[in-house]
């Protein structure tokens, strides 16, 4: 039981990614409707990617938090301390980087092109951090799994 408690944190995660980067796909729809033109808009504008994005990104930010507090609240559980490690501050910079990104989002709406641009590489570095993440929390799970 233990070890499945340990293992809700990379699977959650794991998912998340995914999620995320679809997240991110109904973004780039949202930029493509806002340059489309006449009836390609009329189509874009239909399938209500800004409304569908937003949604998303809010369940996000959510996720990543709880994900984060989740996974150091685990550690700290089964061993009465955390690491502190590449892992856990590259998550912690996560953690940041998406409530900076969703706080642009009342300047976005404005029409802010600096706050849209900041979105985007802020989103496109979360994507890369993920990676980052995979990596050392696959080192991470191979010692749960397999304690030497």
């Amino acid at each position: 039981m233990d070890t499945f408690i340990q293992l809700i944190h990379p699977s959650v995660m794991l998912g998340f990614f995914t999620y995320f980067l679809y997240t991110g796909y109904l973004g780039w729809q949202v930029r493509q409707t806002r340059n489309a033109e006449g009836e390609r808009k009329k189509e874009l504008v239909k399938a209500r990617f800004n409304s569908r994005h937003h949604n998303l990104g809010a369940i996000a930010l959510s996720i990543m938090i709880l994900g984060a507090l989740g996974g150091m609240g685990v550690t700290y559980w089964f061993y009465k301390k955390l690491y502190v490690d590449a892992h856990l501050l590259v998550g912690l910079a996560m953690t940041g980087m998406i409530a900076i990104t969703a706080s642009l989002t009342p300047y976005m709406q404005k029409g802010h092109i600096w706050a849209r641009n900041l979105h985007i590489a802020l989103n496109a570095g979360l994507v890369g951090f993920f990676g980052w993440q995979a990596v050392t929390g696959f080192g991470i799970v191979q010692q749960i799994l397999f304690p030497a």
